[in-house]
């Protein structure tokens, strides 16, 4: 496995842009000070937040990203870093298992939306249901450092298309990088033929977040989808 110096700007991460809608509670309350109470409520379930008070067994505390100084003003991104590595899926994903999430990332935004939209096309067979609109949103950072890549091993036990073979062997592989002190791993993305993606296992190497574009993923009628910016 080599290892790859980069000092790349621009790197695109997606994630579902609920915040476009209203919040899900809002309905059930008449004013702003009774929806501030249920957000606090909500909140006491919420993963990041219970990580952010040293609660998660799997992320102490001390590796998330935080203002600086107790009187600065809140730094965009932070909360958005703190997600990637607090909520997971059951079972994981490539490169992090259910114990503690990760940063996944591109440097091209089509191969950062064919990689979620796999993960939603997949959602959407298991209801039988090909119909559905889902808005994402660009989350842009910069990265520098030396990172193990395995951009030319396509056949790596870790690239296996099916999740089955392919979930098991990455997570391994992320652990060993982990213990051996490695910020995160460059791979070919398995979703978008010459696409290049990386994953990141540490918060502090995440670098000036910013938001992007947003694009609207359509299916009607199939698995096929379309892409549009909004």
């Amino acid at each position: 496995m080599i290892v790859t110096a980069i000092s790349d700007r621009g790197l695109v991460r997606l994630i579902p842009a609920t915040y476009h809608k209203p919040p899900s509670l809002r309905g059930l309350v008449d004013s702003d000070m009774e929806m501030d109470i249920l957000a606090e409520i909500e909140g006491m379930t919420s993963a990041r937040l219970t990580a952010e008070r040293g609660l998660n067994l799997h992320v102490d505390r001390r590796e998330l990203a935080w203002k600086r100084r107790k009187h600065d003003l809140q730094v965009y991104g932070n909360s958005h870093i703190n997600a990637a590595f607090t909520y997971t899926r059951a079972g994981g994903n490539r490169f992090n298992d259910e114990s503690r999430g990760a940063w996944y990332c591109s440097w091209e935004t089509m191969t950062s939306v064919a990689e979620v939209a796999y993960h939603k096309t997949r959602e959407l067979r298991f209801i039988g249901v090909f119909d559905e609109t889902a808005r994402y949103v660009e989350l842009v950072a910069d990265f520098i450092g030396d990172y193990p890549d395995i951009t030319g091993e396509e056949g790596h036990p870790a690239l296996d298309p099916d999740p089955a073979r392919g979930y098991p062997a990455g997570q391994a592989l992320a652990e060993k990088l982990r213990r051996e002190g490695h910020d995160g791993l460059i791979y070919p993305s398995v979703r978008q033929p010459g696409g290049r993606c990386l994953v990141v296992f540490e918060p502090a190497a995440i670098r000036n977040v910013r938001p992007g574009a947003s694009w609207d993923i359509v299916w009607k009628g199939s698995a096929d989808y379309s892409v549009s910016a909004v």
